[in-house]
């Protein structure tokens, strides 16, 4: 063989293994609805930030995983799975056996359970009062599940909102009697608007839930090191650390 041809056939070799290498480099897309404080949300600089991102960074981190956090709307987010255009579905998601259908999850990594808001004057003291309230849910959150099965699913009264925050200004404003969501971000919100007097309602109907990262369906390999992260940042304080930042004690 002539030494030219032995010089294209490495330089071939060459640019496999660097693309090879490029590849195993290229950061993994991580969907987020950034409108989920303090799981998730934007900063002043319009970075995504919260408790769900420095989790899954850490992580990723005790994996050698690489992330690249996609601002991307909450309705259609499970679809960008099937689709290919996310690797991981980061945004408080609670793991529910309809959703395993799906897709796959991974550990649990946080421990939560729905609230009900309500204004300063209001009556409501337990979940079955809202029978006949007008109610605020996220759209296709395990808040909107749980009206339903109270309210009825097509019954008007749910009123339906593109993220938490949304529903709860709705509350401040009177459109609706409650809202119900997930603990953590109720809480969040009310901590930053004191001056409105929100009241919250931990009814003992309510099951505890767990969040989890989804991976497209059968993805093994993905999910095997994104457990083997969690793992590893929960024996070494990471996590209670992350957790303190956000929660407290």
């Amino acid at each position: 063989m002539k030494l030219r041809q032995l010089g294209l056939i490495a330089g071939a070799l060459c640019a496999v293994i660097a693309s090879t290498t490029l590849a195993a480099d290229k950061p993994l897309q991580v969907a987020t609805d950034a409108a989920y404080a303090p799981f998730e949300s934007q900063n002043e600089k319009k970075e995504i930030v919260g408790f769900d991102v420095d989790v899954l960074t850490a992580a990723a981190a005790k994996s050698g995983l690489h992330l690249k956090f996609v601002n991307t709307p909450w309705e259609g987010i499970f679809a960008t799975l099937g689709t290919g255009d996310r690797d991981i579905v980061s945004s408080a998601v609670t793991i529910t056996d309809e959703r395993k259908q799906s897709m796959d999850f991974s550990d649990p990594y946080f421990e939560a359970k729905q609230l009900i808001a309500i204004g300063p004057k209001s009556k409501i003291t337990k979940f079955a009062d809202l029978k006949d309230k007008k109610v605020g849910v996220q759209t296709g959150t395990t808040g909107d599940e749980v009206v339903q099965k109270l309210l009825g699913k097509t019954n008007p009264n749910i009123k339906r909102f593109e993220s938490t925050p949304l529903a709860l200004k709705e509350l401040l404003n009177g459109g609706v009697d409650a809202v119900v969501a997930d603990n953590g971000v109720v809480v969040n919100f009310i901590a930053n608007n004191k001056n409105d007097k929100l009241k919250t309602i931990d009814d003992a109907s309510f099951a505890k839930e767990y969040y989890g990262f989804a991976v497209k369906k059968g993805n093994k390999a993905l999910l095997e090191k994104l457990n083997k992260g969690i793992a590893a940042i929960k024996a070494d304080g990471t996590y209670a650390k992350i957790y303190k930042k956000y929660f407290g004690n």
